[in-house]
């Protein structure tokens, strides 16, 4: 999970400045938009031989037996969609994040998380542990000291003589 948080992190930070880079030379049909898409499809392209390689012998047999309990229609459907979702989610995420920037994004997306996992216990009745409710509370502070410190202007600069 760390490794792809890190993952996440560097994509959203090069795939920022890249955007602002590429917004500015208006011959260019680059926005965060299309930014997103070609950063996927060299995603796509450098992933395909690991995939293909550790995937690839068992995929057959697994097919076979999702698609005995599901049906080979219903599957592709089912993947189709959640392929299609995932990606508009997560292009939006990175639309936003060019706009308001990759720390504002990373804080609004823990705020998120937070907020998911408190309403989960909530809604389905569930006790948080200890350290749920310790994170969470460490969470929701960070947000709001972020929002705090985001809203406080900057201090002017003094040059040195």
């Amino acid at each position: 999970a760390s490794l792809a948080n890190a993952a996440a992190s560097l994509k959203g930070k090069v795939g920022s400045s890249v955007t602002k880079a590429l917004k500015s030379d208006k011959t260019k049909n680059m926005d965060a938009a299309n930014v997103y898409g070609v950063m996927n499809i060299i995603s796509f392209c450098c992933t395909i031989p690991f995939v293909v390689f550790t995937e690839l012998p068992t995929l057959t047999q697994t097919w076979e037996e999702a698609a005995a309990v599901h049906g080979s229609q219903e599957l592709a459907k089912n993947i189709i969609i959640s392929g299609l979702f995932f990606y508009f989610y997560n292009e939006c995420a990175f639309a936003f994040t060019a706009m308001v920037g990759s720390v504002t994004s990373s804080v609004l997306n823990t705020a998120k998380r937070v907020i998911i996992i408190v309403v989960s216990a909530v809604v389905f009745q569930e006790a948080m542990e200890r350290n749920t409710v310790i994170g969470s509370a460490i969470a929701i502070c960070g947000t709001f000291a972020y929002s705090l410190a985001s809203k406080k202007p900057a201090a002017p600069k003094t040059k040195d003589a």
